[in-house]
């Protein structure tokens, strides 16, 4: 039954009805947890640096502990940790707080986290989804702090390197500090700040000078939300937040110096006139000598990006770096940088050249020495500096030919350039850990299609010492579990190689025609096909109920090169789809299963503006699309995500990716999903298209999830509405 396009909220009865024969998601995730051994290995070095142990799953509920002997390789294994002659104090290494691996089931009010990371060695942090998933958000760098947005009620898991649960916290209306110092996580919360805050300062070193910086006041745009069914009470509530869109005025901060004899001199701006800012302030870094203060000058449209240098005596500014696109800088991934204060030298990275690459630049000249590494391939990120060897170690990927561009490897490069190796060589995408003394380390390595290996290597050359542990799957692939398959096709140019996966479902009949269901997100900041071995819980229990399931990263997604990431520039409605398509028609022309007169697609956030657009510009190949939470128009979406790619100031480009101006364009099934309290995407931009749509007078399905914020289709009610509504349209 089609719905006419009625704003009403019981437009599901006849889908609550709907009852799908085959075994239930939560059928499917019961039987397939749990079920891959030998899966995670976190190394314990011993005083000597060259011995480590680690306990490893054997099976439900079994373990055995191993030591290594890196010199050798020789391999140990025992059913404690006393059998292999290790003291108590090893054992007592193993001793942790249970770790609550609960999934989100609310989300409520914006809110953040602080994470402090006083570990000698990197954590990974993980959102745990509605359906128990694990969304991989980076790693947290040994002794350093993170802050991550998150929502009330949302789920994190912190884990080692190599994948051992540390914590698990809930994210609470405040914004939480995390201590992560190896004794369990230790919360703070700051204190309300005073309304006679005094002015932000920053003293140079030798105690001379004092900066600051200082702004006018800009109206901050605010955008209300209704709480129509507020826990404990029955009235509705307006709810008002603060969050500026693209285009909205921003403060301009001016830097301040205070001299020893009291008096004040501002830096002119003529070098920072126009910087995007949100919060009137701007961080620094000195010069031991205090000679000079730095700091960095993104300018709105990110187009240019600049590291300046003051000197606090005169208040002259000067260019350090300067960086230039005639589309944008990745300036949240790829401004990175390493002040070698000792020898005046800068290590900066940049796209310049149309890859990811590291330069070093003379601070005092500002000008750049040489290039340090080269190649069509970028730097991912780097792990590590050693300034007395000169030394880079970083992960990078797309290096060799035949692997997947994605990969990450570990590298080392000296800074003047030579001596680049690559140190690891498995085909798959590493993690790596360093022994405390650097002589070793572990590369933990695994692909969509293989489960995970940990490999102990020498870090001088990176040979092999022995293959620690291989994952055994076979437990999960007996429950009914598919492989996902990998496929490469190319794109629209008919050069490019598109990555991507497949998913079957466990009951494949090759005689049969199964329709197929594209899972999207096009967000331009990364990429999002699967690299690494998981469940992937999600499209595999769609998959289960009779559909092809696939992902892929098309032009205009992040680390393949500037060309490639570009597409997206002021065309953020692209979505890389005419690779996708490619991609599609060419994995069908040899899998005669897949029915392409029947291809839905879903996505969330970016991924449902996606979604959306499908049906708008692609109906001759979509025909069913699920949109939950999306940013339907780039107007009305948070400035520092769509600025990034859209540009500034906001121009007809916006109007042109707008889902609302184009619902007149709509064919085929569409289903809109939107949290009402969503937070991060402003809802407003559904109803938007709500209303666009019923003014064009078109067919849709609508669902709005009460009490729900962002990602409201994981919610166990819109994830049962997205299913319900993809096996109705397009019975698998």
């Amino acid at each position: 039954m089609r719905l006419p396009s009625l704003f009403s909220l019981c437009l599901f009865a006849t889908l609550a009805q709907a009852q799908v024969s085959k075994p239930t998601p939560e059928d499917y995730s019961k039987r397939t947890e749990n079920k891959v051994f030998r899966a995670s290995v976190k190394p314990n070095w011993l005083s000597d640096n060259k011995t480590l142990w680690y306990r490893v799953q054997t099976g439900p509920g079994t373990h055995e502990f191993v030591l290594i002997d890196a010199t050798t390789g020789t391999r140990k294994t025992a059913a404690t940790l006393k059998e292999l002659g290790l003291p108590d104090k090893e054992a007592a290494k193993t001793s942790t707080a249970k770790i609550d691996m609960r999934k989100t089931t609310r989300t409520g009010e914006e809110s953040g986290f602080k994470f402090i990371n006083k570990l000698e060695e990197d954590v990974d942090l993980f959102w745990i989804n509605q359906e128990g998933e694990r969304v991989r958000y980076g790693n947290i760098r040994a002794g350093q702090e993170r802050e991550q947005h998150t929502f009330d009620g949302h789920v994190w898991l912190i884990t080692s390197r190599t994948g051992e649960p540390l914590a698990v916290i809930e994210a609470e209306p405040q914004v939480q500090s995390l201590i992560i110092d190896g004794k369990g996580i230790t919360t703070s919360r700051p204190k309300p700040e005073k309304q006679d805050k005094p002015k932000r300062g920053n003293t140079s070193p030798d105690g001379a000078f004092t900066i600051r910086t200082e702004s006018e006041d800009i109206p901050r745009r605010k955008i209300t939300i209704v709480d129509s069914t507020p826990k404990g009470g029955l009235q509705p509530q307006l709810k008002t937040l603060e969050y500026l869109k693209p285009g909205d005025p921003l403060p301009k901060p001016q830097w301040i110096i205070e001299k020893p004899d009291g008096t004040q001199t501002n830096v002119p701006r003529d070098l920072y006139e126009n910087p995007f800012n949100t919060s009137g302030k701007l961080d620094a870094t000195w010069s031991p000598n205090s000679r000079e203060f730095y700091f960095d000058y993104n300018q709105r449209g990110h187009q240019l990006y600049r590291i300046l240098a003051v000197d606090p005596k005169t208040a002259e500014a000067r260019i350090v770096v300067e960086e230039t696109s005639k589309t944008f800088i990745d300036y949240t991934k790829k401004t990175w940088r390493h002040w070698l204060h000792k020898t005046n030298e800068l290590i900066w990275m940049s796209e310049r050249d149309g890859w990811c690459h590291l330069y070093l630049y003379d601070i005092t000249s500002g000008q750049v020495k040489h290039q340090i590494t080269k190649g069509t391939w970028p730097v991912r990120e780097v792990l590590h500096i050693d300034e007395a060897k000169r030394e880079v170690w970083f992960l990078a990927s797309g290096l060799r030919k035949d692997e997947d561009p994605y990969h990450l490897h570990l590298c080392r490069i000296n800074l003047d350039g030579s001596g680049f190796k690559q140190l690891t060589e498995s085909d798959g995408n590493h993690r790596i850990e360093f022994s405390p003394n650097r002589e070793y380390l572990t590369a933990s390595w695994s692909r969509a299609d293989h489960p995970p290996v940990h490999e102990l290597r020498r870090s001088a050359d990176g040979t092999l010492v022995c293959v620690m542990e291989k994952a055994d799957a076979s437990k999960l692939l007996a429950a009914g579990w598919t492989m996902p398959e990998r496929f490469i096709a190319k794109g629209r140019d008919g050069k490019t190689d598109i990555h991507g996966i497949l998913i079957k479902p466990s009951h494949l009949d090759p005689t049969t025609k199964y329709p197929v269901i594209e899972d999207i997100y096009a967000g331009p900041h990364a990429a999002f096909a699967p690299k690494e071995f998981d469940r992937q819980l999600r499209m595999h229990q769609l998959a289960e109920l009779g559909f092809i399931i696939v992902k892929m990263d098309g032009m205009g997604t992040n680390h393949r090169g500037k060309a490639f990431h570009d597409v997206c520039w002021k065309n953020i409605k692209d979505a890389g789809f005419p690779d996708r398509i490619a991609w599609i028609k060419s994995a069908a022309s040899t899998r005669p299963w897949m029915d392409l007169t029947r291809v839905g697609i879903y996505g969330g956030s970016a991924g449902g503006q996606n979604a959306m657009r499908a049906l708008l510009d692609h109906h001759d190949f979509y025909k069913v699309a699920v949109a939950d939470c999306g940013c339907h128009d780039n107007r009305m979406d948070k400035i520092w995500w769509n600025e990034q790619w859209m540009g500034w100031p906001v121009d007809e480009s916006y109007k042109l990716s707008s889902n609302m101006e184009d619902a007149h364009n709509l064919e085929g099934h569409l289903l809109l999903i939107v949290g009402e309290l969503d937070t991060n995407v402003d809802p407003a931009t559904t109803t938007q298209v709500v209303g666009a749509l019923q003014r064009a007078g078109k067919t849709f399905d609508y669902m709005p999830i009460i009490g729900t914020g962002h990602g409201a289709a994981e919610t166990p009610f819109g994830t049962k509405a997205r299913t319900d509504f993809l096996v109705r349209h397009l019975k698998p």
